[in-house]
């Protein structure tokens, strides 16, 4: 028998057509089930309308903690503009020509971004160290600075921009 006579017969020809297509049809078949699997969200998808109550609920939860972390967010600005944001010390000698403390004294400044604070001072001589603190609001304190209090708190202020 050769193919010839195969082909002859109308019968074999059509079961040999179907094959192929059934063939043809199984590999489609395969493929488009493997791409719905990845498709598929969730661990019981069945169904593409799983897989959008699944994505939906994801989105949900990601607009709530976006809300929650936003709201984190403003609080630590809120507190962190409140925090020191600047220190400066300048070092200096108070008794300048008289030989004593040498540059031991020194005056600094810490404050925050809106300019609220304290300026610390601390003045060194050979028999005592007296320390100073002065309140800061708004870059000012209501208390009479020396001129190296008032250099330590211009640095400061420069420093935050």
């Amino acid at each position: 028998m050769n193919i010839q006579t195969l082909f002859e017969n109308p019968l074999l020809v059509a079961i040999i057509i179907l094959a192929v297509v059934t063939i043809i049809l199984l590999v489609l078949l395969i493929l488009i089930h493997r791409k719905l699997k990845r498709f598929l969200i969730g661990i019981d998808a069945k169904h593409i309308g799983d897989s959008l109550v699944n994505v939906s609920g994801d989105v949900r939860e990601l607009q709530e903690f976006r809300i929650e972390l936003e709201k984190y967010l403003t609080e630590v600005e809120r507190r962190l503009k409140k925090s020191i944001q600047s220190v400066h010390t300048v070092r200096f000698n108070p008794f300048k020509g008289t030989g004593g403390g040498g540059n031991q004294s020194f005056a600094t400044a810490f404050i925050s971004e809106e300019g609220d604070g304290v300026v610390v001072s601390s003045l060194y001589s050979r028999d005592h160290v007296s320390v100073f603190s002065k309140p800061v609001k708004k870059h000012s304190s209501e208390y009479e600075l020396s001129d190296e209090e008032r250099e330590v708190l211009k640095e400061a202020k420069e420093r935050l921009k």
